[in-house]
């Protein structure tokens, strides 16, 4: 259960540092890269952690997919992103695609 919470810590590290990214200004503002830098080295040690008991192609699949969903959800939020019809269905694709990673799929079952 704790490489779950890894997990988590990991993709809220990514979307930190992709978030400060966008404030970063091409790595001209001092303290969002750093935000960037810490985020980034934070989000790649609670991955490696995470790999030690999951699967790669799970962990990067739910990884990086759930930081495209909390990604897009933060550019509608701070930066007055907007996304239209297909891109809510791409997103419901995603989340789907995780889901059947996650529960249904025996391939991508936790080494246990």
């Amino acid at each position: 259960m704790r490489e779950y919470l890894y997990l988590g810590i990991a993709i809220a590290a990514e979307v930190t540092g992709t978030t400060a990214l966008k404030y970063s200004d091409g790595f001209t503002n001092v303290v969002p890269t750093i935000v960037v830098l810490a985020g980034y080295i934070g989000s790649f040690y609670f991955l490696s952690l995470t790999l030690q008991e999951f699967p790669i192609g799970l962990v990067y699949a739910t990884w990086s997919a759930l930081g495209i969903i909390a990604a897009a959800l933060i550019g509608i939020a701070l930066f007055d992103e907007s996304v239209d019809v297909a891109g809510f269905v791409g997103i419901a694709l995603i989340i789907g695609g995780v889901v059947c990673l996650n529960v249904f799929s025996e391939t991508y079952a936790p080494a246990h």
